[in-house]
Formats: C-alpha cells, structure tokens, sequence
C-alpha cells in the first residue's frame, strides 16, 4: 500500500476527582462543546460527547498519528483548565486520573453513540459503577476495583 489508512474508533470514559458532582446542568453541554473542539484540533473528531453530574464519554475517531494516551491527556487537561474559568465555585475542579477507553466496531457506533446521549436518562437506571463494569465485560477486561475508583 503506498499510504497509511486507518480508522479507530474509540469510546473513551473518565470521570471527575473523587466522583464529585462538578458536570451539572449548566455547564455540561457547553463543556461538550469545548472538549470537541480540542478532538478537533488533534484532528481526532468527536462523534459524540456526553455525561452525566460526575463523568464524561466521548466517541472519537483517533487519528492515526496521535498516541491515544497523548489526546486524552490533551483532552483532560485542556478542559480542566477551561471550566476552572468558568467561576469560582470550580476553581478546584480537576478529573480523576485515569480513564478507560474501548474500541468500537463500525456496527456497533450507532448503539454506542445513542447511549452516549442518553447518559443523564441511562443514570437513573444505572450506577457509573455499574456502567463501568458493564464495559469492561464487555470488553473482556478485568480489572481490580480497589483502583477504579480513586
């Protein structure tokens, strides 16, 4: 082949410091909106983003010359700056550490995009934690939670 093709779609989760409830109503779509135009300038576009009170869920196309680990540090730390500004209430704001992230089919895209938008409705149902879990069987991952949720 005489070009590099590719095409990665990846489900990325993450969650606030301490799983506190910083995402309300009031920021959360404006906070989305920011966090695509950093996907953007990686040029690895966000398909959707979506969330709830205390975590955050993006599908993104990963361009194939960007390490994932160097978007999602990019993605985090440009947007914990961002709503730092918003007001003084979230001077402390900042994202937990670690995030998951799960590569997706090109079948399985419209499902998991519908339910990237569906997160505050999803959360009446189900517990972050118990979403969490979910991927990761999904994935067949194991995971020790004595570290998943610090």
């Amino acid at each position: 082949m005489s070009q590099s093709l590719a095409k990665n779609t990846l489900h990325l989760v993450f969650s606030t410091k301490d799983r506190r409830t910083w995402l309300k109503d009031a920021i959360r779509a404006r906070l989305f909106a920011y966090m695509a135009g950093i996907f953007e300038q990686l040029e690895s576009p966000a398909i959707v983003i979506g969330g709830h009170d205390d975590h955050c869920h993006a599908l993104f196309l990963l361009n194939k010359n960007q390490p994932m680990a160097k978007v999602v540090e990019e993605v985090k730390k440009s947007s914990s700056k961002w709503i730092k500004t918003l007001n003084a209430g979230l001077a402390d704001f900042s994202w937990q550490g670690g995030y998951g992230a799960f590569s997706v089919s090109e079948s399985n895209v419209p499902q998991v995009r519908e339910c990237i938008e569906r997160q505050v409705e999803h959360h009446q149902r189900m517990s972050f934690q118990d979403e969490l879990r979910q991927l990761f069987e999904r994935h067949g991952m194991t995971v020790d939670e004595r570290y998943l949720w610090t």
